[in-house]
C-alpha cells in the first residue's frame, strides 16, 4: 500500500509519467538513517562517483559541487548510461527539514542531438524521514524518478531488463551504503 503522507515528485507537464517515452521509479525506505545522513551525499555531486559507477565526467555548476537553492537555474554536466556528457539544468532544490521533504530535480538533454539521437529527461529526487520515524527509531525514504522523451528513451523502455530501473536502483543502493559508511565513521 502506498504511503499517502509521502511526498511526491512535482512534474512539469511535458514530463508527466505516462505521457513520455520512458519512465522509471525507484524508492528505498531504510532504518537507522535520517535525511541528515543522506542529503549531503546526494546534494554534493563531488561524492557521486564514489558510490555510483554509472556516472562520470561531472562538471559542477559555477556555484560549486554542493547544490543549494541559489544554484537553481545553474547548468552542469555528466555522462551516464553510455551517453556523452549531458547538458543539465538544476530545476528544483529544497533541502529537507523536519517538516518538509528534500527535493532535487534536473532537466537534461544531449547537446546538439537531433532527430533519432535527441533525448530529454527530467530526473527528480525526494529525501524525507518516514512519518513513523522518531528520534529513537530513524527511518529515511529516498525516491528517485525519471521521465524521458526521444528515440533513445523508447529504446531504453523496451530493453529487458530495464537499464534505467536497474541503474537508478544501483544509485539509490550506493547512496544508502555510502551514507551508512560515513555515519559509522563519525
Amino acid at each position: 500500500m502506498a504511503n499517502p503522507t509521502a511526498a511526491a515528485i512535482l512534474w512539469p507537464e511535458k514530463f508527466l509519467p505516462g505521457s513520455t517515452d520512458n519512465y522509471v521509479s525507484n524508492e528505498v525506505v531504510v532504518a537507522d538513517l535520517d535525511f541528515d545522513d543522506v542529503w549531503p551525499y546526494l546534494a554534493d555531486c563531488s561524492h557521486w562517483e564514489a558510490y555510483y559507477d554509472n556516472i562520470g565526467q561531472i562538471t559542477p555548476p559555477p556555484t560549486g559541487t554542493f547544490f543549494t537553492p541559489e544554484a537553481v537555474g545553474s547548468h552542469f554536466n555528466f555522462a551516464t548510461f553510455g551517453f556523452p556528457p549531458l547538458e543539465i539544468i538544476l530545476e528544483e532544490l529544497v533541502p529537507p527539514t523536519a517538516t518538509t521533504p528534500g527535493r532535487m530535480a534536473w532537466r537534461a538533454w544531449l547537446p546538439g542531438a537531433t532527430g533519432d539521437d535527441h533525448i530529454e529527461v527530467y530526473h527528480a529526487w525526494i529525501v524525507e524521514n518516514a512519518p513513523w520515524s522518531s528520534p529513537s527509531k530513524k527511518v529515511v525514504r529516498v525516491l528517485t524518478q525519471e521521465s524521458q522523451i526521444g528515440v533513445p528513451a523508447k529504446n531504453l523502455a523496451t530493453t529487458v531488463p530495464s537499464p534505467m530501473l536497474l541503474g537508478h536502483q544501483k544509485w539509490l543502493d550506493g547512496l544508502i551504503a555510502y551514507a551508512k559508511e560515513k555515519k559509522e565513521k563519525k
